[in-house]
């Protein structure tokens, strides 16, 4: 008896501490944006749209394709009553990724702007932004940014690389499998 009430208080402790760590890692990994690094703008360049300056800022440069970067949209006298759209035009594009709404960086809430995007291909980009404020209506557009191709290997090498050990894992468990024939083992024990 004594022996069973051992085991039962050794695993509820190993139950709780497993359940401690569980809701830890959720704690950790649900923190808020607010806890990662602010966007670093290392190059700007400015649209008048309308009555509207607005200050394209980038995380990289030269920009990219498949390269994620936080993209930020300034528009003189901050964003307060003011929305609008941006429409990206550039190669490689689907028609439903062109036109999005303008909405607030998730990491620098004060601007409008786009958090760890990647422009698919290299080539000519554009980047129209149509505002609506109090001062009316306005659009304008950065055109000519070059995107430079993609850094590193090319896309189909990473991903092979990437394979190799769920391929070595998988063959691993047959291999495993098939020398304990846990099939066989069962039907003995019938």
């Amino acid at each position: 008896m004594a022996a069973a009430s051992r085991w039962v208080r050794d695993h509820a402790r190993r139950l709780v501490l497993a359940v401690a760590a569980a809701f830890a890692l959720v704690a950790v990994s649900t923190a808020p944006a607010a806890a990662y690094a602010p966007v670093g703008v290392v190059h700007t360049e400015r649209v008048q749209a309308g009555p509207y300056t607005v200050t394209v800022g980038f995380s990289e440069w030269p920009l990219r394709a498949m390269q994620s970067l936080d993209f930020t949209f300034v528009p003189d006298g901050g964003i307060a009553g003011k929305d609008g759209t941006l429409t990206l035009d550039g190669p490689g594009l689907d028609a439903d990724d062109r036109e999005t709404p303008l909405v607030r960086h998730p990491r620098k809430r004060d601007v409008w702007g786009l958090d760890v995007q990647a422009l698919p291909e290299s080539g000519t980009w554009s980047f129209t932004f149509d505002i609506d404020g109090h001062a009316g209506h306005g659009r304008g557009t950065l055109r000519g940014v070059s995107v430079l191709d993609q850094p590193g290997p090319p896309l189909s090498i990473s991903w092979a690389v990437c394979a190799l050990p769920p391929a070595g894992m998988l063959a691993y468990l047959a291999v495993g499998w098939r020398r304990n024939k846990p099939s066989e083992k069962v039907a003995t024990l019938i």
